[in-house]
């Protein structure tokens, strides 16, 4: 691996300053999923029992650079404590005298928490001087957080700069998961990706096509896609603005001899409700006034009969609009298959993306997959194959 993580590090008797995501979701006073602290307990973990003393930096919202007691971290000792398994004490801000005292005076077993980065305003401008004074507080610098990885921060990669540095067990996951799945992955390769905007995912159709082997376009963006190909989708979700940039990457795809894959027929409705009627037709046959709401299961048997030829799958947005049954078919077939070839190991499967993971969950296949990526916008710059300055400070 190009980047140093926690197994080459001196660890023992250093203030390590662990870049972490813990921005974890809240409703009425309570974390409703703490997914983002469990995914770091294995780095804090591997951090005390090297002897090192973790120091953790984080932001929560958006302060607008100055401090806000409705965004401090305070709230986040008991459940990072009860995660940990270790006292977690909490230091007021995170540079300057308070935040001195605080790293002065962790004992060995115990946890810091600094107060919410983007109190201050050059976190988000990678203020240098800023940086330095967050890396003045220890010896070693460890990202934890590759969810953040794609802002080029003061926490996230101005420090790393300034100081030896190092990937969490977290961040090593999700790059070597990505890098299985894209940077040098067992052929064949499938892609899928869904989702209602082909304009919100040029990047990422334009890097697959070169890249991968087959790619299924399902969702919303499918309905554009078969407009491009005059093919009528009725009152469906379709970007008809964007058909010429659909043709253009069929045109990309065929060069590079990458097989996409449309639906082949449709499950469509006259309203988007639960329960609403609906007939599954031939791709060519959508009514005017009817929507195309998820895709049939020719479709669904046809991906499934590529899949089993790949080895390497990569998984980001719904086959239809999972969010309601019976439009949920497609994605949770499609997905169960991929779960049993996963499982039979036939197939590296890594996923992510706000919608995948909600969906693949739905399904019941999430817990199969070779990796699932929660670190959404990262996620996707790295796919669209884009370099994430919180991963490249760590390379320098």
């Amino acid at each position: 691996m190009p980047w140093k993580t926690l197994d080459d590090m001196e660890l023992s008797d250093k203030v390590v300053l662990t870049r972490v995501d813990i921005n974890v979701p809240v409703e009425d006073g309570q974390i409703s999923d703490t997914t983002r602290i469990d995914r770091i307990v294995s780095t804090i973990r591997d951090i005390i029992a090297g002897g090192g003393k973790p120091v953790l930096m984080a932001h929560y919202g958006r302060p607008g650079g100055k401090p806000d007691p409705e965004f401090s971290l305070q709230f986040l000792v008991p459940a990072l404590s009860a995660a940990f398994g270790v006292p977690v004490r909490f230091a007021e801000d995170c540079v300057g005298g308070k935040a001195k005292l605080a790293v002065a005076a962790l004992q060995a077993g115990e946890v810091l928490l600094l107060e919410n980065t983007r109190f201050h305003a050059g976190e988000t401008k990678n203020d240098p001087l800023f940086a330095a004074s967050l890396a003045a507080l220890g010896q070693v610098y460890c990202n934890d957080a590759f969810s953040a990885a794609h802002r080029a921060h003061a926490s996230t990669e101005g420090i790393a700069k300034l100081m030896p540095a190092c990937a969490g067990r977290l961040m090593q996951a999700e790059l070597s998961a990505l890098e299985s799945a894209l940077g040098n992955p067992k052929r064949p390769v499938m892609a899928v990706v869904g989702g209602a905007k082909v304009s919100t995912k040029l990047d990422l159709l334009g890097n697959l096509v070169g890249r991968v082997d087959h790619l299924v376009i399902g969702g919303g963006m499918a309905n554009t896609f078969l407009a491009a190909k005059g093919i009528g989708v009725g009152k469906s979700l379709a970007e008809h603005e964007m058909t010429q940039t659909a043709v253009e990457i069929i045109g990309k795809a065929n060069e590079a001899g990458c097989n996409i894959i449309l639906p082949t027929d449709i499950v469509v409705a006259r309203e988007f409700a639960a329960g609403a009627a609906s007939e599954t037709l031939a791709a060519d046959a959508c009514p005017p006034d009817a929507m195309i709401l998820d895709a049939g299961p020719a479709t669904v048997a046809e991906i499934a009969r590529v899949m089993d030829d790949c080895r390497t799958l990569i998984w980001n947005g719904p086959l239809g609009a999972f969010e309601i049954p019976p439009f949920d078919a497609a994605t949770n077939a499609a997905a169960a298959h991929a779960a049993d070839r996963t499982a039979s190991g036939h197939l590296v499967s890594v996923a992510g993306g706000g919608d995948t993971v909600a969906a693949l969950n739905q399904a019941g296949a999430a817990d199969a997959f070779t990796y699932i990526s929660t670190a959404g916008g990262a996620f996707l710059e790295w796919m669209e194959g884009k370099t994430l300055p919180g991963v490249a400070a760590l390379m320098a």
